[in-house]
């Protein structure tokens, strides 16, 4: 901010006065336009965040929901032949019959747990936080945002515990390389599937908790 003092004499105190007082009203006319600019960027800025962020949500929210629909169908099918393998064991079926029969169940080839894990991004988030834009977003959405994200990063970190724990990686490849080549243990079989059947259950609870934030948080959305 640059200033002119005045060059004419001052030969009273009133034109002292009046000079002062001009120099004072330009300091503060040039602070306030400075402030006003500012806060114009501020808030451009803020609606650009939030802009993105909410289209982020959303996008999260439909791939989520697309995995939502695809873990249904094979928790579905899973809890299937899991269901028909347990009549077989309540029945006294012998091995070799519960054997053709998850052989006649099962398609062998392509035959997994098939777990469908959305794609999360962060990336507007994370533009955000970067240059400061969330300073400027109001309370109530950024603390909308904040659950969000903090929810999706939970949720992550969840089912790596509840995957540790529930299931067993090598006895289900051996379950999957014994189906491939015929020489199927019922009992182990029936132990893996049940396996798979709970971890896509248990997916599902956290798919099914997120969702429910991130639908909160698209209906918050201005526009909505």
């Amino acid at each position: 901010m640059h200033l002119e003092l005045p060059k004419a004499r001052l030969d009273s105190l009133k034109d002292f006065l009046k000079h002062y007082l001009m120099i004072v009203l330009s300091i503060l006319t040039a602070l306030g336009l400075e402030a006003w600019i500012e806060h114009t960027h501020h808030v451009h800025a803020a609606e650009i965040a939030r802009a993105q962020i909410d289209t982020e949500i959303r996008s999260n929210l439909s791939e989520l929901q697309g995995s939502l629909a695809k873990n249904a169908r094979q928790a579905k099918a899973l809890a299937s032949i899991r269901d028909a393998l347990v009549q077989d064991f309540k029945a006294h079926a012998t091995d070799q019959a519960i054997t053709r029969h998850i052989q006649a169940l099962v398609q062998i080839d392509g035959f997994n747990l098939n777990l469908s894990w959305p794609t999360l991004r962060r990336e507007a988030w994370d533009v955000a936080v970067a240059n400061q834009s969330v300073s400027w977003i109001d309370d109530a959405a950024m603390r909308r945002y904040s659950a969000v994200y903090a929810g999706q990063r939970e949720m992550v970190t969840t089912l790596s515990a509840n995957l540790a724990l529930v299931m067993n990686g090598p006895r289900m490849v051996d379950a999957m390389t014994d189906l491939r080549t015929g020489n199927i243990d019922p009992r182990e079989f029936l132990h893996v599937i049940g396996q798979m059947t709970l971890m896509l259950d248990q997916a599902q609870n956290n798919l099914g908790s997120l969702e429910d934030r991130l639908k909160e948080a698209s209906a918050d959305a201005p526009g909505r």
